[in-house]
């Protein structure tokens, strides 16, 4: 009976051991990315950071490759007030509130210096705030650049008449559905997940994306080239549930936005330090990696502005950026 007794109270003594170092929040982080692209070196950072500056107060545990789920779905249970976050460009925000769908319009801005001047402005904080009302949202930061955004095709391709008929995959949201059409191809909506069996299986002709997701996702194994337009400088957010964000207290709020906004630089530095390497790695592997001149492009897709009702507030943002 002693050695029960004893036994027994080790065992409570781990339980209420573990039940004081259990985190007071549980946010579940996820991303349609690998673990070897560069935004994970600021997911990896964000948990170490939130998890160090609040004291253990809140766990994150980080979920690659969709494994909770399309990023809508995710949006989907941080409206609920699930503690999960999800990146994901502005294009998917668009529904919700318009402004938003502008970040992925074509050619807005140059390079991540201008991305991150623009995310990080009054203008785009007054959209987190319309965001929070119109759908319990919160935006931790919108500073995660994954680089710029070219063509995967089969063919070459140099002005926009060359991908008349070409099957483009493309996210559902309207900016990149207009975005691609003014491309020259025809949007085909689908899961990134499905994209590399769909080009294997030519149920699509094309797909558009950056460096470090092509690579990733190994689509130089089913594309001929890679051709430099850049349309889209590819910026997204880390964004999660108004009600579980409401539910910290402020210092802890702002050791959430504070360790975002540190580890997005972080990832997007990764980012831009990478290029070159993703590109020459899928050169040795055989894709050809075309620059062309993107003035035909950039014509193109200036009806996409004014197609989605974005004219007024791109000349805002080009306040912004001092054009």
């Amino acid at each position: 009976m002693k050695k029960i007794k004893l036994l027994s109270f080790a065992v409570a003594s781990v339980l209420v051991s573990s039940a004081a170092y259990a985190a007071d929040f549980n946010l579940n982080v996820s991303s349609s990315l690998t673990i070897d692209d560069p935004m994970f070196k600021g997911l990896n950072q964000f948990k170490e950071g939130v998890e160090k500056n609040s004291g253990g107060k809140i766990s994150v545990k980080l979920f690659p490759s969709s494994q909770l789920g399309p990023d809508e779905d995710v949006l989907e249970q941080a409206r609920s007030g699930a503690g999960v976050a999800v990146l994901v460009d502005g294009g998917r925000l668009a529904p919700f509130v318009k402004e938003f769908g502008i970040l992925g319009a074509p050619y807005v801005a140059t390079g991540y210096p201008e991305m991150r001047k623009l995310v990080t402005s009054p203008l785009v904080e007054s959209w987190n705030q319309k965001l929070r009302a119109a759908s319990g949202h919160q935006i931790l930061s919108f500073n995660w650049y994954q680089g710029d955004r070219h063509l995967l095709t089969m063919n070459p391709v140099s002005k926009p008449a060359d991908l008349a008929g070409v099957r483009m995959r493309t996210p559902g949201a309207p900016v990149w559905l207009e975005t691609v059409r003014a491309l020259g191809a025809t949007p085909t909506p689908m899961p990134w997940a499905e994209v590399y069996s769909a080009l294997q299986m030519k149920a699509i002709d094309a797909a558009e994306a950056q460096s470090p997701a092509t690579y990733g996702s190994r689509l130089y194994e089913v594309v001929k080239y890679i051709t430099k337009t850049g349309h889209i400088s590819l910026i997204t957010g880390l964004v999660g549930s108004k009600i579980w964000f409401d539910k910290l207290p402020p210092n802890l709020q702002k050791v959430v936005r504070d360790e975002a906004l540190k580890a997005g630089d972080t990832a997007s530095k990764a980012t831009i330090d990478s290029i070159g390497n993703y590109e020459k790695m899928m050169s040795d592997k055989g894709v050809k990696v075309v620059n062309i001149d993107i003035k035909p492009f950039v014509a193109s897709t200036s009806v996409v502005y004014e197609k989605l009702g974005y004219t007024e507030l791109r000349k805002q943002v080009n306040a912004v950026l001092g054009k």
